[in-house]
């Protein structure tokens, strides 16, 4: 088992930055990778990113490339998620979420952090 748990959302305005963390606990050293996803009321969670715990390689979904950057530090058991220039279209709740092979769900999740960005 796997405990997630994100924090550092908030309120920004446009043009902003924020970074999330997401601590996690428990059986770090079988995760496989930690993704990123956010979701708005009455749309379907959506994936951000993904990071491999091991070795470091990153995916982002087109909507983020080149703004957000995702990372770990290993000896913390924390992932993150650096946002930049950030926009109204990026307002939703974001979750992190842990797998422990390639191939399978991401069956691990946080509570989710609020990030709402003004114009």
């Amino acid at each position: 088992q796997v405990q997630l748990g994100e924090s550092g959302g908030g309120l920004v305005q446009a043009g902003d930055s924020l970074r999330l963390s997401c601590a996690a606990s428990g059986r770090t050293f079988s995760v496989y990778s930690m993704a990123w996803f956010r979701q708005t009321p009455g749309k379907k969670r959506l994936f951000v990113g993904s990071i491999t715990w091991s070795g470091g390689l990153t995916q982002y979904a087109d909507s983020v490339k080149g703004r957000f950057t995702i990372s770990r530090d290993n000896a913390k058991n924390t992932g993150y998620l650096q946002m930049n220039s950030l926009s109204p279209e990026d307002t939703a709740v974001y979750y992190c979420a842990a797998r422990m092979e390639l191939g399978d769900a991401y069956d691990y999740w946080g509570q989710g952090t609020q990030v709402t960005v003004s114009s």
